[in-house]
This record gives structure tokens, sequence and C-alpha cells, in this order.
């Protein structure tokens, strides 16, 4: 009687477990291609004689690299974090969301949901075949245009979505 029922618990086990809800899987972005976008941006803006801070941020949040060079003011460490973290939690650009609000009144308020929130071009999200798992963020540019073009140079080396 027991083998029977240790022969059907065997058999059963396979069945039993493929029943089982499968847990979802979550995309990331992992620090060695983080710290190779952040270094191939202050490449790019250093090309061009831009002084600046670079910042990847996780799609939850969290800062996973921050690069500031020698001559980059004080400040371009918070703008490239604030926008790099905007653009992880909105999955867009900073500029883009600029305009979005000065065009819609009724969303004046999204400068104020967060206080880390930077709206301000130099910010775009990382993406891999349109999925988002980070974001990457620039200070220190003359504006932000120039801020989001290095940007673009550190997702180019990285074989992120442009």
């Amino acid at each position: 009687m027991i083998r029977k029922i240790a022969a059907i618990a065997l058999f059963a086990t396979p069945f039993a477990l493929s029943a089982q809800t499968t847990l979802p899987t979550t995309q990331y972005l992992p620090l060695e291609l983080a710290t190779k976008a952040a270094q191939a941006t202050v490449q790019a803006c250093a090309k061009e004689g831009y002084a600046v801070s670079v910042a990847v941020v996780a799609r939850d949040g969290s800062t996973q690299v921050l690069l500031k060079q020698d001559l980059a003011g004080p400040h371009t460490g918070n703008s490239a974090q604030g926008k790099a973290f905007t653009s992880a939690a909105m999955g867009r650009d900073t500029a883009g969301l600029a305009e979005f609000i000065s065009t819609n009144p009724a969303n004046n308020g999204m400068h104020n949901m967060d206080s880390r929130l930077v709206i301000q071009g130099g910010g775009l999200p990382i993406k891999f075949n349109n999925v988002l798992v980070a974001g990457i963020g620039v200070g220190g540019a003359p504006n932000g245009a120039l801020d989001a073009a290095c940007a673009v140079e550190g997702l180019k080396a990285i074989g992120a979505d442009v």
C-alpha cells in the first residue's frame, strides 16, 4: 500500500508543479551596462567640451551609477539623478515631458508629484525592444538638448533603443 501511494505521488508531482502560477520576471539593466552607458555619455560630452554629471537610475528609482567629471558644477549630480529618475519613473524623455506639461495646464501638478522629479531636457528612458529598464540623465551641458544628445551616445554604446 505504501509503495502504491509513493508511486502515485511520484507520478503526480510534475503535474502539480506545472499547475502552479509562474512568478513574473522583471527585466533590469545590469550594472556593467549601466556603467558602460554612463562612461560613453561622459566621453561624448567631454568630446564636445562639456563637463557634466551622468546618472543611471534603475526602473525602481535607485541610482545605479553616478559619474561627475572633474570640472562639472556642484549642482550637476543632483540634476542628472533627477532627470534619470524622471525618465525611469515616467518611461519617457524629460524634454518631451516638459513640453507635455507646458502645453497641457491640467498636468501642471506633475511638477509636484515627487520631489525627485526634474522635468527639464537631458533625461532619457533606457529601453531594450521597447521594454523600460532604467533611465539616464545628464546635467551640465549648456542646455537640455545637448545633455540629451550625449545621453543618446550612451544608449548607443549599450545597444539600447534610441
